[in-house]
């Protein structure tokens, strides 16, 4: 299950369950869309992957399957990921 991280990793970015803005790798990094498309280019900066929009968790069901509120703030460093971003930016992310 989805853990519906509530922040962007990189600049912080409330994105609450049902946020427009979220989205996530395979692995749930959690970011916003103007991070992903601006900063990240579409790579994750952890895994290499490439990003979707995060679904949103029916409003019934958020009681018994609330969103996380753990908070995880891990800013790029631009130098380390340029290397990531070099290697997998102009690859597919079906193809990584």
């Amino acid at each position: 299950m989805l853990d519906i991280r509530p922040n962007c990793e990189n600049c912080g970015k409330p994105l609450p369950n049902g946020s427009k803005e979220a989205m996530i790798c395979t692995f749930e990094c959690t970011f916003c869309i103007d991070c992903v498309t601006n900063v990240l280019q579409n790579v994750c900066p952890n895994c290499g992957g490439g990003f979707e929009k995060r679904p949103a968790r029916p409003a019934d069901l958020l009681e018994k399957y609330p969103a996380s509120d753990k908070t995880v703030l891990q800013p790029i460093d631009k130098e380390k990921f340029k290397e990531i971003l070099d290697k997998y930016k102009d690859i597919e992310p079906d193809k990584r």
